[in-house]
């Protein structure tokens, strides 16, 4: 393991690691980090906030938790006692808490909302490590990116850098019943999630607002811009592509299964694709390409990301597939974390997929 970078701060846990604070720690993202935390070994959650909840055992809520904490949840918020702090709000709900509140100037923010993921007025930096390491080694403030906008980009960002987004890329992309929050709601229900099948926010996902704006950064300069559509509208320029991004709500609970096809000029060899796709995610810790076709069950439990590519002339064929609330969401969440505070980027993050 690396050295520690965190050595110098005042704020110890009783076991020598990170002091961690979480808000909004009631909800699938919060159970989720709270599972990943207490099994970190840097890692001691100083308090896990839910005014909801405050007072309540945290395996009563999250059920999964018995036997393995004692932590209480706490509407209290001493962010004087921690070294970072997770939010876990709903969008919108980041930038409003952070006027209301003051947070120590100490204190590394890791924002899973998407209040600060497109550049603007502010410090954050866009927490996709495959892309965007060594910014995060040196970040105080950290917006962690979406789960499709995950799985998308990590699908076509070898492709952007090289060039070969050159017309509008069809993108097919299916998650499951956790990527809607833990609040009930009629899409939600098992009686209507089970053995069905839905399109939701046909081309119109919020998530498109981040995955244009990092395809352009990467793209070489006389690659064509990729419109965002959910800005400019559908009227776009020959000279300018779109991602054509439909969502479809699948009868699981978690996972992400995406498809991207990217049509070229001329035919391609499919061994000049892969290796383009190896070469890029060679020192990923966590994206790995795969030679053969995958499957979802490869990855949920896990921090992984797994992509492949398939070739039929003109057509590049990727899939790309993550754990929504892991890779997702807070299991990228302590990747950050880690690369932030010079651990070992794998560190509480090495788990077993749910093949079997």
């Amino acid at each position: 393991m690396t050295t520690a970078t965190y050595n110098s701060s005042p704020l110890r846990g009783e076991r020598g690691g990170l002091r961690v604070g979480i808000l909004g720690a009631a909800g699938y993202t919060g159970g989720e980090l709270i599972r990943l935390l207490i099994n970190h070994p840097e890692a001691e959650i100083v308090f896990a906030n839910s005014e909801s909840n405050a007072g309540n055992l945290v395996a009563d809520v999250h059920e999964g938790l018995l036997g393995d904490t004692d932590l209480t949840f706490t509407d209290e918020m001493p962010f004087d006692k921690v070294d970072v702090v997770f939010f876990c709000f709903g969008h919108g709900k980041s930038e409003q808490f952070l006027k209301e509140h003051e947070i120590p100037a100490h204190v590394k923010i890791i924002d899973l909302a998407q209040d600060f993921r497109l550049k603007g007025n502010h410090d954050y930096v866009y927490g996709l490590p495959e892309i965007n390491k060594a910014k995060i080694a040196q970040c105080q403030h950290l917006a962690n990116p979406g789960c499709f906008a995950t799985c998308i980009q990590l699908g076509l960002l070898p492709a952007a850098k090289h060039g070969l987004i050159q017309h509008d890329v069809a993108v097919n992309a299916i998650t499951g019943s956790t990527g809607a929050g833990q609040k009930p709601a009629a899409t939600t229900h098992f009686s209507w999630r089970s053995d069905n099948f839905s399109v939701y926010k046909l081309f119109t996902h919020q998530h498109l607002h981040e995955i244009c704006e990092t395809l352009n950064t990467l793209r070489p300069a006389d690659a064509p811009e990729v419109v965002d559509t959910l800005n400019e509208g559908f009227e776009v320029a020959d000279d300018k592509v779109t991602i054509d991004f439909i969502p479809y709500r699948g009868d699981f609970a978690r996972g992400i299964f995406c498809t991207e096809v990217i049509t070229l000029d001329k035919p391609v060899d499919k061994e000049e694709v892969v290796a383009l796709y190896k070469e890029f995610y060679k020192d990923a810790a966590f994206t790995h390409y795969s030679d053969k076709a995958i499957d979802l069950k490869q990855v949920v439990n896990t921090n992984k990301a797994l992509v492949h590519v398939d070739v039929f002339g003109r057509k590049i064929v990727v899939t790309s597939m993550i754990d929504n609330l892991l890779k997702g969401a807070v299991g990228q969440a302590v990747q950050n974390m880690n690369i932030m505070f010079g651990l070992d980027e794998r560190s509480g993050l090495c788990l077993k997929p749910s093949a079997f």
